[in-house]
C-alpha cells in the first residue's frame, strides 16, 4: 500500500531494542531526515477544511473521500477527492466499510486475530479497548486516545498529544492497567497498538489482545460512540487555543462523563456507578489526562 509519509513516520519506534531510527526508516521507505523534521502548521484555510471534515464524518461516519468531497463542494470548498483522502489519512479516519489493506501496522509487528465477534458483553472488565481521535485546537490540532471499559462505558484512562508516536497510548495504557486488568484488550491495527511497547504490558498481565479486522470501524464500536458524545458535548462547543486548555477542558468532560451524565443504554446510570457497582471491591478513581 503506498501510504503517505506523514503516515509512515508513526510507525517509528525511537525507542525500539534491536532497529536504529535509520534502520527503521529504510524499512518503511522514509528519508531519515523527514523523521526528525519538525514542519510547520497547516494554513487557516486547511484547518478549517480538517475542522468540516471531522464534524461530517462524526454525523456520517460512512461517508468516503469522494462522497466527502461532494459535500465539501457545496459548501464552497474547491477540494477534489484525493486532496480530501490525504487530509482523512491524516486525521485518522475511514468510512465505515470493509476494504482491502486500510490499517497499516509498522512493518514487524505481530498482528492478533480479532476475538470479540458474536461476545455478549455483560461484566466490566470483560473488554477493554482504545482508539485516538482528531481534536481540534485553535491554530492546530492535536490527537486524544481514550481506554474504555466496554460493559460500563467507563473511560479508564486517557491522554493528549500533538504527534501520532505511540508514547501517550503507551501512557494512557500504563494508567489504566494500574486500576486493574480486562479479560481482553481490543484495538485496531494501528502502529501504535501493533508496537512492543504497548503489546508487551498486555501480554505480561495474561491479558488476550485483539485486533479489529481492517476497514472495519464497527469492531470497535464504543469507542466510536465514545468520540461522538466527546466531540458533540465538548469539543465543537469549544475553541481550544492551545493544548493546555483542550486539557483541562476535556478533564472536566471527562470526569462529566463518567460521574455524572447519565447513558440510556446503562438504564440511566452514571459509568462510574455501573463500573463500581458491578464490583463492589474496587476503588473508582477518576480517570484523568496527562499529567
Amino acid at each position: 500500500m503506498d501510504c503517505p509519509t506523514e503516515v509512515k513516520r508513526t510507525w517509528i519506534e525511537w525507542q525500539h531494542p534491536v532497529l536504529s531510527v535509520s534502520r527503521q526508516c529504510a524499512l518503511v521507505g522514509v528519508p531519515r531526515s523527514s523523521v526528525y523534521y519538525a514542519p510547520r502548521g497547516p494554513r487557516a484555510e486547511t484547518l478549517g477544511l480538517m475542522r468540516v471534515i471531522d464534524e461530517q464524518y462524526t454525523r456520517t461516519p460512512f461517508y468516503g473521500r469522494r462522497r466527502m468531497a461532494v459535500v465539501l463542494r457545496t459548501l464552497g470548498y474547491a477540494v477534489g477527492s484525493n486532496r480530501v483522502a490525504r487530509l482523512m489519512a491524516q486525521l485518522g479516519l475511514a468510512a465505515i466499510y470493509p476494504k482491502r489493506r486500510l490499517s497499516a501496522p509498522a512493518p514487524g509487528h505481530r498482528i492478533y486475530p480479532y476475538l470479540l465477534r458474536g461476545v455478549t458483553i455483560d461484566r466490566v472488565d470483560q473488554v477493554w479497548s482504545t482508539d485516538i481521535t482528531y481534536i481540534r485546537l485553535r491554530h492546530g490540532f492535536a490527537y486524544l486516545t481514550a481506554v474504555l471499559d466496554w460493559y460500563s462505558r467507563y473511560v479508564l484512562a486517557w491522554e493528549l498529544a500533538t504527534t501520532l508516536d505511540n508514547g501517550f497510548c503507551v501512557r494512557a495504557l500504563a494508567r489504566a492497567l494500574a486500576q486493574g486488568d480486562p479479560e481482553i484488550f481490543n484495538t485496531d491495527q494501528g502502529a501504535q497498538f501493533t508496537s512492543e511497547a504497548f503489546t508487551g504490558p498486555l501480554r505480561r498481565a495474561g491479558i488476550q489482545i485483539s485486533m479489529d479486522g481492517r476497514g472495519r470501524a464497527l469492531d470497535n464500536v464504543f469507542t466510536e460512540r465514545l468520540w461522538r458524545s466527546v466531540k458533540y458535548e465538548e469539543v465543537y462547543l469549544r475553541d481550544y487555543a492551545d493544548l493546555a486548555m483542550a486539557r483541562d477542558h476535556l478533564t472536566v468532560y471527562f470526569r462529566f462523563y463518567n460521574g455524572e451524565r447519565p447513558h440510556q443504554a446503562l438504564g440511566y446510570l452514571t459509568p462510574a456507578q455501573v463500573y463500581g457497582v458491578a464490583s463492589p471491591a474496587r476503588k473508582i478513581r477518576v480517570a484523568g489526562g496527562s499529567q
